[in-house]
């Protein structure tokens, strides 16, 4: 993880809930040495608590942090997470930003490992999209993985997913794998998203390197993969759900990916308390 974007990321979540100052902290603060218990009011499996130390290092030079527990170990209720020893002012600045980040990067992680749970009999592994939130995409990205997921592209800049406005914009998935192949690295994998069993065919034929079969019905996805088995590594996408993912997996995919490991992730419950 690159310590200065985390840095940088962390000091834009501190200045988001105090821009110009915390008014109730600075009013009421002695500024001495405090000490907080961070900890679980319910099960869930823990993300973030590896970001615990830069935050704290943005606001105060003397501080401790004990964790207690490890991103992506499970989390009983009513256990300790982490004790902190800082001055009252800076743990009284940093306790939302601090809890945000560490209820909902928990609660995708917690998400996360349900997927890869019920993917444990089958080859197919479960992926993050891009439908991330604004400004968290690396943190949420960071708590799949913590929960057992597999990450996507970080980004439009890290590798080519071809979807069906690109088709239509260069006119076919033929030319639009060929310009590909012409204007990006050869150590860059090309995908192309595919909606029926034709494009399906014309992407093989193409070499594209993924071929994301679309919100296929199980029937297409298996007759798809029957056809070009090994001729190109293949993934599942659209209305992936806890319920239909094992489904999905007895076809014999490579991947499954699901926005909703992220947007549908439920922040977990966790406070601060001074002693």
């Amino acid at each position: 993880m690159n310590p200065v974007f985390i840095e940088k990321s962390l000091k834009a979540f501190l200045l988001e809930d105090a821009y110009f100052s915390d008014i109730t902290t600075e009013s009421l603060s002695q500024n001495k040495k405090a000490k907080a218990i961070i900890k679980a009011k319910e099960d869930f499996i823990l993300a973030g608590a590896v970001f615990l130390n830069s935050l704290f290092k943005l606001m105060e030079n003397d501080f401790k942090i004990s964790l207690f527990k490890q991103d992506g170990e499970l989390v009983k209720k009513g256990e300790c997470i982490a004790e902190v020893e800082s001055t009252d002012r800076a743990i009284l600045y940093i306790e939302r930003t601090c809890l945000n980040l560490l209820q909902r990067l928990s609660g995708i992680a917690t998400k996360a490992r349900k997927f890869a749970q019920l993917l444990e009999p089958y080859k197919a592994k479960i992926t993050d999209t891009r439908k991330t939130t604004p400004g968290l995409r690396f943190f949420e990205k960071y708590a799949v993985k913590i929960g057992g997921g597999v990450n996507h592209r970080m980004g439009l800049f890290d590798a080519v997913l071809i979807k069906d406005n690109h088709i239509k914009a260069v006119g076919s998935i033929k030319r639009a794998i060929e310009l590909a192949r012409r204007n990006v690295s050869f150590t860059t994998k090309i995908e192309i998203e595919c909606s029926d069993l034709e494009q399906v065919r014309q992407a093989i034929e193409a070499k594209a390197d993924i071929v994301m079969l679309d919100n296929m019905s199980i029937g297409q996805m298996k007759e798809a993969l029957n056809l070009f088995k090994g001729e190109a590594i293949f993934e599942a996408s659209g209305n992936i759900t806890e319920e239909n993912v094992q489904d999905v997996a007895k076809t014999g995919i490579d991947f499954i990916s699901s926005g909703s490991i992220i947007h549908h992730a439920c922040w977990v419950d966790i406070n601060m308390k001074l002693e």
